[in-house]
């Protein structure tokens, strides 16, 4: 788990100084930028409303405690979401729509160079990069944007973001060194002019603030005059600024998320950054050497099949506990409170314009601990599951004079709709919530669930309710000298997660039932609502005065007033239908890898004559460059063939190579198969304990060879090495040392019995795909034939079914096609799943329609399901293409085995999805 902030005793003693101005500096009109000395504190108060690109210029700053959005105080509790790992443009929105759901309010982007640059000088903004169409469903959507541009990324990409031809370049990267700033800048310039467009400091969109890159003070300097002269005006954040950003990124469980995420509350952060928020598919050669795998980010709350994991619970409580209620904006140390088990640790803070009192507890012992702590003069029990936490709060006004005195459950959020005021409490399944609230006068409490009980004893009404009994439980309270009621609702996780508040421009609405609530607009007398299901649902609907109607993606909803005051509908909300899928059959086959054959015409290879390189990898001396970046062969597999004379004798052969995770050699002696290596698993050690393997490959050769080379008659004619890498990753550089320009593919050759004289050629990837982009091919034959697209004529290869148990080394193709017939109001999400015995050593390069999706790694690989994104996965009665490039070791059979489409979960709803290019052989 990695965690970053800075405490709020740092940020005070920068507060003031030229460096703080240089890295929070907001709009020119922003009035309370830190250290700006504004004339009288901002008060805690309602929080801004949901931003949109309303046309309307917007002042941002901020001071010691919080952002400032046109004089309020904001809590940014922002996800990251990569739309560079989720390929197709209809589902951001999808994912965006979810985000704003759970409880974000900020969506952090960082925007991937290699993705949009396939050579210096080009740059691609089209289709699947179209960072245009991204800002502008953002602000659709109602969501802050955090740009992040880079240049460097990090984010677990090749290189960390950097483009593969500048490994081939001068300058050291991430420095000010007028080679790499060249190039920076040009890159730059392409995206703030898209950034410039978004900015709701203009009104014209919802981007917040704009963090840079800039590893070194040294550095920030150019960068943050860079960004100002290109219109961006925005605060601009780079990685050492003093300001209290919290960012978790590596928790793995509900549990570990909430005990962060309070962490960072506990430390005053108002600037809240949860990594992943959706994790997505590193497809194509997309991924780092650190997170190598094709799925992406496992710990994600949205899964990257779409789908909410056990992670979600507590971040859609805490996100809305956030955004409804404003106290957490200012929250400053107080006196310290132990609990009566000294293994729950408490942190006690109070916002000193609202009264209110946090308490964050956290156990982060083995076992379960239960304990009292001291809250209003009462010894109030609490119970804390091993390393996990629970926030507890004191003195939350809940209108009409009534205040919260404690409570042993989470508030999850405080809103007002019309003339009633609710209060959310949420908790684990199976414990009993006990809140306690200050009456000034005895209120009339009404039990609207069976499951709840109450008492009112000297000025406080306690409330107890068993939670996860049956569903939501509600009480409403009434007094008689406020015409305002207080409805309070308890919830369990999971029904928490079925609870949806919504600001429109007319009031708010709260909704339970369905499995997700995407939209909500007023229209005269009828509330309309767009959403999800996955199983049967009610709905329940709390709205502004004089809405009667309720509609449901469309659909009129019959509904009654319920004693809750809200509108409950009389029949479920309909399930998502059983959906069939096909089962893949009419497979063909066809070998390739003719490279190994002496007789393959490399002529229009290109000739590695090379003798000096700027990568990190020294040249051995005397000898030709044979790093592939040097070539303009950036990603994917690579193909030397090297012509031997004065072999004679000849007794081994010796290959130095470089890789990334999961790399890979194959040779050939004249199209004899020498042998296979591996590098180690991603969890070996790289070189220097970074994101580069390097290993020598040594192949005896066989007996019939040598004696064959011995018995030629014309002795020293030319033999033909050829040899087959998978060089994978580029190292995810984390400094300045350039170290993504580590050599990939063949480094040196060496020779036993004999000393031949060596001519290389090699072979990458063709012109990089005009629609796909630079990193979705390689270098295979059949790649560099189109035997991976739509529409290839692949009528004459063989007939052949599953299993397979082939015995060859190198690579074969499998190809089938199949439709799909979703119902057009059902989102499904497909994944296609390998499987077969681990004892066989291949590879499997997955392509759907084209789409390169990924690598599967059958002797050893944790990854056995590939989820076909829809847009590239055709699902409304359309063709959908499906190749397999398997790379085969030889020396075990070979599969692949079980290849079948699996669902990976469905709803009734979902947003509509346009099909992503998807361009065949032409």
């Amino acid at each position: 788990m990695e965690l970053s902030t800075l405490s709020r005793r740092a940020f005070s003693a920068l507060a003031g100084t030229a460096v703080l101005g240089l890295a929070l500096g907001g709009s020119g009109s922003s009035g309370a930028a830190a250290g700006a000395g504004a004339p009288r504190p901002v008060p805690t108060g309602p929080p801004p409303g949901p931003p949109r690109a309303d046309g309307v210029p917007h002042r941002v700053g901020f001071d010691r405690h919080s952002p400032l959005v046109d004089g309020r105080r904001l809590v940014l509790w922002s996800g990251e979401l990569h739309p560079f790992r989720l390929p197709s443009p209809s589902l951001w929105r999808d994912v965006l729509q979810k985000m704003r759901a759970h409880g974000y309010n900020a969506v952090s982007v960082p925007v991937a160079w290699n993705l949009h640059s396939p050579a210096p000088g080009r740059y691609d903004f089209t289709g699947v990069r179209d960072l245009d169409l991204f800002l502008r469903t953002a602000a659709e959507t109602g969501l802050y944007v955090i740009l992040r541009p880079g240049p460097y990324i990090g984010a677990d990409v090749d290189a960390g973001g950097l483009p593969g031809w500048l490994t081939a370049a001068g300058g050291r990267a991430r420095t000010t060194d007028p080679a790499y700033l060249r190039h920076a800048d040009e890159w730059l310039t392409r995206v703030d002019a898209i950034a410039a467009r978004h900015l709701y400091t203009k009104g014209t969109g919802t981007v917040l603030l704009y963090r840079v890159d800039a590893p070194r003070r040294a550095d920030l300097a150019h960068v943050y005059e860079k960004v100002r002269a290109d219109g961006i005006d925005v605060p601009v954040l780079h990685g050492d600024s003093p300001v209290v950003w919290g960012e978790v990124a590596g928790a793995r469980t509900g549990a570990e998320e909430r005990r962060a995420h309070l962490a960072r509350l506990a430390d005053g952060v108002t600037l809240h950054n949860v990594r992943m928020a959706f994790g997505g598919t590193s497809w194509g050669w997309l991924a780092a050497p650190s997170a190598p795998t094709a799925s992406y980010g496992s710990g994600a709350a949205i899964g990257e099949g779409r789908n909410p994991t056990a992670a979600l619970a507590p971040l859609h409580q805490l996100g809305h506990l956030l955004r409804h209620v404003p106290d957490f904006t200012r929250l400053e140390e107080a006196a310290p409170v132990r609990a009566s088990d000294a293994r729950i640790r408490v942190r006690h803070l109070t916002n000193p314009d609202t009264g209110t009192h946090v308490y964050v507890l956290s156990n982060g012992s083995a076992g379960e601990v239960s304990s009292t702590l001291r809250l209003d003069g009462t010894d109030v029990p609490v119970t804390l599951p091993a390393r996990d936490a629970r926030l507890l709060a004191a003195g939350f006004d809940l209108g009409a004079g009534r205040k919260l005195a404690y409570a042993t459950v989470q508030p999850m959020m405080f809103l007002s709709i019309g003339r009633q005021d609710f209060a959310v409490f949420t908790g684990r399944a199976g414990e009993t919530a006990h809140v306690v609230l200050d009456c000034p006068r005895e209120p009339w409490p009404t039990r609207l669930d069976e499951e709840a009980a109450w008492a009112y004893d000297h000025g406080k009404l306690h409330v107890t309710v068993p939670l996860g009994v049956d569903g939501l439980t509600r009480v409403r309270i009434r007094d008689g000298g406020s015409d305002r009621e207080l409805l309070l609702l308890f919830a369990d996780d999971a029904t928490s997660l079925r609870l949806w508040p919504y600001e429109t421009p007319s009031g708010k609405v709260l909704v339970h039932g369905p499995a997700l609530l995407r939209d909500v607009s007023l229209h005269g007398s009828t509330v309309r609502l767009t959403g999800d299901t996955v199983e049967e649902a009610g709905l329940e609907v709390w709205a502004p005065r004089g809405i009667t109607d309720v509609t449901w993606n469309g659909e009129a909803v019959t509904t009654t007033v319920s004693r809750a005051g809200s509108l409950l509908s009389t029949w479920s909300l309909p399930g998502v239908p059983e959906l069939v899928l096909p089962a893949l059959d009419g497979w063909r086959r066809r070998t390739e890898n003719p490279e190994s054959e002496p007789d393959f015409d490399d002529s229009g290879w290109t000739v590695a004559d090379r003798t000096a390189s700027h990568s990190t990898t020294r040249v051995p001396e005397g000898r030709p460059v044979l790093f592939a970046d040097d070539y303009g062969f950036h990603y994917g597999d690579v193909w030397y063939r090297g012509h031997l004379t004065g072999a004679s004798g000849l007794e081994s052969v010796s290959l130095s190579y470089a890789t990334g995770a999961h790399g890979l050699l194959m040779a050939w002696l004249d199209g004899e198969p020498l042998g296979t290596h591996r590098m180690p698993a991603p969890d070996g050690a790289g070189r220097a304990g970074e994101g580069t393997w390097t290993a020598e490959a040594r192949f005896r050769l066989p007996k019939r060879l040598r004696r064959r080379l011995r018995e030629r008659p014309d002795g020293g004619a030319a033999l033909v090495l050829s040899v087959l890498v998978r060089r994978t990753q580029h190292d995810q550089d984390a400094g300045t040392r350039d170290t993504h320009k580590a050599a990939r593919g063949l480094t040196s050759a060496a020779f036993e019995g004999a000393a031949p004289g060596v001519r290389w050629r090699l072979q990458g990837q063709t012109a990089p795909d005009p629609v796909r982009g630079p990193l979705n091919d390689g270098g295979l034959y059949g790649e560099r034939k189109g035997w991976h697209l739509p529409g290839y004529d692949d009528a004459r290869w063989e007939p052949v079914s599953f299993p397979r148990a082939d015995r060859r080394q190198g690579v074969t193709w499998y190809r089938t096609a199949f439709r799909l017939d979703v119902p057009a109001d059902v989102d499904a999400s497909v994944g296609l799943l390998l499987d077969d015995d681990p004892a066989r050593a291949y590879r499997v390069q997955v392509f759907l329609n084209g789409w390169n999706l990924g690598q599967y790694v059958n002797d050893g690989g944790p990854q056995h399901t590939f989820v076909l994104p829809n847009g590239i996965l055709r699902t409304r009665a359309a063709a959908n293409t499906l190749a397999l490039a398997v790379l085969a070791d030889g020396g075990t059979p070979s599969g692949p085995g079980t290849v079948r489409l699996t669902l990976l979960g469905a709803a009734a709803g979902g947003v509509p999805v346009e099909p992503v290019a998807s361009p065949g052989r032409g």
